[in-house]
C-alpha cells in the first residue's frame, strides 16, 4: 500500500524554548517539559502500526485527539497483517445470535480465568473483566470501522464454552496489499485506511528509539524520538505515547530473560516482514515500568514445532507466497511435512533428538536440550530434517529453489556422511559427524524393521532412509506469540514497581502483559481502549 507523506507540516513549537539536550547512554532522554522543540506534535503518539496500534489510532481519532502513528517498518499492518484473521469475541454479538448461539459477558469472564485452562489461569482477572466488558461494543466498533467477516457458523477457540471466533475476509487480491494474503490483511488494511481517512498521520520508516522524560529513570512522558533515515525525529505528545510495539520474540537478549535456552538460532514467525523487537518494553522499564503475567511466556504458544522445512521461517500457519512482495527477504516457501513418519530430526551433531510425531512440551524441551554439546551454550542449536530421495517421493516434495533455501537451511548429498560434511549454517556451532549421522539412520532403519521405535516411542516407525538422495532441511522450532509484557492496568496506563500509573505512558497488544490470550482478540480490544483512555486521561 502506498506511503504518505506526513499530512502535519514540520513545525518548531516553542520557537523561544531550548533545544534538546544530548540523548543519554539510555533509553530515554530528559527534557524541560514545556520549553522543547519537536519536529511534529500531536495529542497521541501510537508507537507501532498493527493490529493493536491501528485500533489505538482510530479509537483515539473517534474520541477527538489528533493522532500520529509511527512504525519501524515501511508499511503498516504489524504481525497481524500475516496472521489468520481470526478474532474470537463473544457476549451475543450479532453473528453469534445469526446462527443461534447463546453468550454472555459474564461467561467470556468465566471462560478467560478457567483455572483448568493453562493459556488462562496466570491471567490478572481486573484485565479479563475489563476485556470481558468490551468485547461485544469491539465487535460493532471493528464491522463500523471496515471488517467483514465470512459468513460462516462461530467456531470454538482455546476450549472456550461457546463458539465465539469467526475470521475476516482477506482484504482484497491484491498480494502486494496484503503482503501474504491472509486473512489478518482484512483487519489491518480496513483500520489503517479508517484512521487515515479519520485524519491520522501515519509515519513508515520511523524507528522508535527514545521516550522524552522530565526526570531520568521516570515518567511523566511527553513524547518520543524516532530514528528516520538515520536522523532523530522528535514528536511531542500532549496527551499521552501508546505503546504499541508488538512482543519481543525478535530481541534474543530480552526473551531469555523468561527462557535462557532461546537463543539466537530460534527463528521468529512474521519475519522477515515484521520484527517484535521489545522496543516497547526497554523504554518503559528504562523509566520505571514493571513486568506483569510472565508466567504466560511459558505456557506453550511461545515456541511452536515447524511445518515447512528446508526455509528459515517455518511457521505452522504461514508460507510464504513466491509472488510476495517480501519473498526476496523469506527466500523460500519451505516443504510441508504431511506425515513426519517421512523423516527423522536430528541434532546439529546428528543424533537423533526425538519421536517425530509428537507435538507436546517433551518433544520442545529434546529440541532446547544441550543436544550433545558440553561448551556451555544456552540453546540446543539447529534441529535438521533428515529424509531420502523415496521419502521426498512420497510427501511429494520438490527439493529445490523457491521451496527450500539453498543458502545454509537446506542440504543435499548422494551419502550421508557427505550430506553432514555439506551443513554450513550461522547457528551451527560446530560440523555435523558423518558416522554420528550415519549410525543414527542405521539404528532408526532398524526399529523400522522391528516395527518399534526402542529410543523415542515413534508408533510403528514406517520408512527407512536409505535411498540416494539424501536431504537434510532446517526444522528448528520457531518462535511464534509474546504472552507477556509490560504492567498495565484497565485503563492500559502502564504502571511501575510500585502499582502506580506512569503518567503519559500506556500500551496495548503483545508489549503488555498480564493477560496471555494469543491473538487479534486480545489485541484489538486494548488497543481500542488505550487510544480512547489516554485521550481522556491525561
Amino acid at each position: 500500500m502506498a506511503q504518505d507523506s506526513p499530512t502535519v507540516s514540520r513545525r518548531d513549537f516553542f520557537r523561544q524554548g531550548t533545544a534538546l539536550a544530548a540523548a543519554p547512554l539510555g533509553l530515554a532522554q530528559v527534557i524541560k517539559p514545556n520549553r522543547f522543540r519537536a519536529d511534529y506534535t500531536a495529542d497521541i503518539v501510537v508507537a507501532g502500526g498493527g493490529a493493536s496500534g491501528l485500533a489505538a489510532a482510530v479509537s483515539a481519532r473517534d474520541n477527538g485527539a489528533s493522532v500520529i502513528v509511527i512504525d519501524e517498518n515501511h508499511d503498516f499492518g504489524g504481525h497481524a497483517m500475516l496472521s489468520g484473521g481470526r478474532i474470537s469475541l463473544g457476549g451475543g454479538t450479532p453473528l453469534q445470535k445469526k446462527y443461534g448461539v447463546e453468550d454472555s459477558v459474564e461467561q467470556v469472564f468465566l471462560d478467560h480465568t478457567d483455572h483448568r485452562n493453562p493459556l488462562f489461569k496466570y491471567a490478572d482477572r481486573a484485565l479479563v473483566r475489563m476485556w470481558a466488558n468490551e468485547n461485544l461494543p469491539t465487535f460493532d466498533w471493528l464491522v463500523e470501522n471496515g471488517i467483514r467477516f465470512n459468513d460462516i457458523p462461530p467456531q470454538k477457540v482455546w476450549n472456550e464454552s461457546v463458539p465465539r471466533n469467526f475470521t475476516a475476509l482477506r482484504f482484497s487480491d491484491d498480494i502486494n496489499q496484503t503482503i501474504n494474503g491472509r486473512g489478518g490483511s482484512g483487519v489491518v488494511r480496513p483500520l489503517e485506511a479508517s484512521a487515515r481517512k479519520k485524519g491520522a498521520t501515519f509515519l513508515a520508516s520511523h524507528k522508535l528509539v527514545r521516550l522524552l522524560t522530565a526526570a531520568p529513570n521516570a515518567g511523566p512522558v511527553y513524547g518520543v524520538v524516532a530514528q528516520h533515515n538515520g536522523k532523530d525525529v522528535t514528536i511531542r505528545a500532549t496527551k499521552g505515547v501508546i505503546l504499541c510495539t508488538g512482543g519481543h520474540t525478535s530481541d534474543v537478549e530480552f526473551r531469555r530473560l523468561f527462557d535462557p535456552r532461546l537463543t539466537e538460532e530460534y527463528q521468529v514467525t512474521g519475519e522477515p516482514w515484521s520484527r517484535q523487537t521489545a522496543a516497547g518494553e526497554r523504554l518503559a522499564m528504562a523509566v520505571g515500568a514493571s513486568l506483569w503475567g510472565t508466567a504466560n511466556q511459558q505456557n506453550g504458544l511461545a515456541i511452536t514445532k515447524t511445518k515447512h522445512i528446508g526455509c528459515r521461517y517455518g511457521y505452522v500457519n504461514l508460507k510464504w507466497d513466491p509472488k510476495s512482495p517480501m519473498f526476496a527477504q523469506a527466500k523460500a516457501t519451505g516443504l510441508t511435512v504431511n506425515d513426519y513418519q517421512n523423516l527423522i530430526l536430528v541434532n546439529q551433531t546428528g543424533a537423533r533428538v526425538w519421536n517425530e510425531v509428537d507435538s507436546s512440551e517433551a518433544f520442545f524441551d529434546a529440541c532446547l536440550g544441550t543436544n550433545g554439546t558440553t561448551n556451555g551454550t544456552g540453546g540446543g542449536g539447529p534441529i535438521w530434517a533428515i529424509f531420502d530421495a523415496d521419502g521426498a517421493a512420497r510427501e511429494v516434495w520438490d527439493p529445490k529453489a523457491p521451496n527450500v533455501d539453498p543458502d545454509g537451511y537446506f542440504f543435499s548429498a548422494n551419502t550421508l556422511s557427505e550430506l553432514a560434511a555439506k551443513i554450513v549454517n550461522p547457528y551451527q556451532r560446530a560440523p555435523m559427524s558423518g558416522p554420528t549421522l550415519e549410525a543414527a539412520v542405521a539404528r532408526y532403519n532398524q526399529f523400522v524393521d522391528a516395527g518399534k521405535d526402542a529410543d523415542f516411542g515413534k508408533p510403528s516407525p514406517k520408512y527407512k532412509i536409505a535411498r540416494a538422495p539424501f536431504y537434510a532441511a532446517w526444522s528448528t522450532p520457531i518462535l511464534h506469540d509474546t504472552l507477556t509484557g509490560l504492567r498495565i492496568n484497565t485503563k492500559c496506563q502502564v504502571l511501575d514497581m510500585r502499582s502506580q500509573a506512569i503518567s503519559g505512558l500506556y500500551a496495548a497488544g503483545e508489549c503488555a502483559g498480564g493477560f496471555g490470550l494469543h491473538g487479534l482478540t486480545r489485541v484489538l480490544v486494548f488497543g481500542r481502549v488505550a487510544g480512547r483512555e489516554a485521550t481522556h486521561n491525561a
